[in-house]
């Protein structure tokens, strides 16, 4: 799309001027001599300028209504006003429908030139973000849930259905890797916040500490480091969507924050004094039983009411097998165009092996073996070499005798198991070997004891002292 500007001004002179001014600087110049004139290209004939640079006062009307009807209809553009006599209410509704400038006549042509290089640099970035956004919408429909199977189905049309009513909270469970990241996406992209922004956060992913600033901001000196102000993860989602995922983590104190926000739609930044109004939808996510920590106390059970206006679970790959089929297609083709390669056979003998696996990672080890397959392969076919596929969980946990006497630990890099697997594995293993005393697992580990408790409790498990 070229960089186009619509000149609405009334004065012949004026207009003839600013054309060839604004011509040589490098804009396709359209230009409309009336309000009437301008509504119908905007608006009738959908011209798209990346600015417009009106006069205030036209013969017809006031062009501050013209914006009004354009803004209503969701046309982009920035407006630049100009006028030899402009009011205080004049420019104030200016700015509160989005005008990006309000300058006096006469102006200087060095001045303009700054004004209308500012509009086209924000317009530019508008429609990138709008492209962008609509390239998101196209991707993350119910659809892209793949499968044929009842389960498959089930989830597409539940996605469908809750991406058309206003939740304001959500619940997505079931086991690492079965895509509920791309059903946080899909509700997002295809629902009614679509044009607003989506925050993705791993509670897991980010140390306690520091989580709180994350996802609220602070004000200047509420902390050590502190130095400025800084817009938290959940400021940021303002009008659009905020995905926390593993919200199981999040300890208690942030638990019952997060319950007021939730309440209120209101909170305040570390360090702040007043309280910000919010307005996002809240999508969480666990692979862990909420509902039975909420019974236990591990989690506020308030909470866990709140968050449950609609709890969706995501069906494991091992139950619904019979979407391999639609699955491993789009993965070869995927990895095809990042490596550059050219395998589409996939012979019946890794056919059997991928049906005959019970994948404890779900589609996202599914994902990760087909990648290792498609760039390792030398040929058009699939190589069953590198599939590397392993019986079950409990086989990719083992415990073997290494030459030297030492037991040890030995888990596969292959998305079959989640970062948490693995440590809460490395923490059973100590403590079984420590007799359950957490002090001599702790030393095992080299670590302190403070942090193998916070695992212990994180994880469950059972210790003594």
């Amino acid at each position: 799309m070229s960089d186009t500007l619509l000149l609405i001004e009334d004065e012949p002179l004026l207009s003839a001027e600013l054309v060839r001014h604004l011509t040589r600087a490098g804009f396709e110049v359209t230009t409309a001599y009336t309000l009437a004139e301008a509504r119908r290209l905007l608006l009738n004939d959908d011209v798209q300028p990346l600015v417009v640079v009106s006069d205030m006062s036209l013969p017809d009307g006031n062009a501050l209504d013209l914006l009004e009807a354009v803004r209503s209809a969701a046309r982009s553009g920035e407006w630049l006003f100009l006028t030899g006599y402009g009011s205080i209410a004049d420019s104030v509704r200016a700015l509160r429908l989005g005008a990006f400038d309000f300058l006096e006549k006469p102006c200087e042509l060095e001045r303009l030139d700054l004004v209308i290089a500012g509009a086209a640099r924000s317009a530019r970035a508008q429609r990138q973000l709008r492209e962008r956004a609509a390239a998101e919408n196209r991707r993350y429909t119910p659809e892209a849930f793949v499968g044929r199977s009842v389960a498959a189905r089930t989830v597409r049309e539940l996605l469908a259905r809750l991406a058309r009513v206003p939740l304001s909270t959500l619940l997505l469970t079931g086991e690492t890797g079965t895509g509920k990241g791309l059903a946080a996406r899909v509700l997002h992209y295809s629902g009614s916040r679509r044009e607003g922004p989506l925050v993705e956060i791993n509670c897991a992913a980010i140390p306690h500490d520091l989580l709180e600033s994350e996802l609220f901001g602070h004000e200047p000196g509420a902390f050590t480091g502190a130095k400025g102000k800084r817009r938290g993860l959940m400021e940021q989602a303002q009008g659009g969507t905020i995905f926390l995922d593993e919200i199981g983590e999040l300890g208690p104190d942030l638990q019952a924050k997060l319950l007021t926000v939730i309440e209120d739609r209101r909170f305040r930044r570390l360090g702040g004094t007043g309280p910000i109004d919010i307005d996002v939808q809240l999508i969480v996510a666990s692979n862990r039983n909420l509902s039975e920590r909420a019974r236990t106390g591990e989690f506020r059970s308030d909470l866990y009411h709140r968050i449950t206006v609609f709890t969706l679970e995501l069906p494991s790959l091992r139950s619904r097998l019979e979407d391999l089929d639609e699955l491993v297609p789009p993965f070869v083709a995927e990895f095809n165009a990042k490596a550059g390669k050219g395998v589409h056979i996939v012979p019946p003998e890794v056919w059997t092996a991928l049906r005959e696996h019970d994948w404890p990672g779900n589609v996202r080890e599914l994902r990760n073996v087909i990648e290792r397959c498609v760039l390792l392969s030398d040929t058009p076919t699939l190589a069953a070499h590198w599939l590397q596929l392993r019986a079950s969980r409990e086989d990719v946990m083992s415990d073997p005798i290494v030459p030297n006497g030492r037991r040890s630990l030995q888990f596969p890099l292959d998305g079959s198991l989640s970062l948490d697997d693995m440590e809460r594995k490395i923490v059973s293993e100590a403590l079984e070997r420590s007799d359950h005393n957490v002090t001599a697992a702790a030393r095992l580990l080299g670590t302190s004891r403070e942090t193998l408790r916070y695992r212990v409790n994180k994880y469950g498990l059972k210790s003594e002292g």
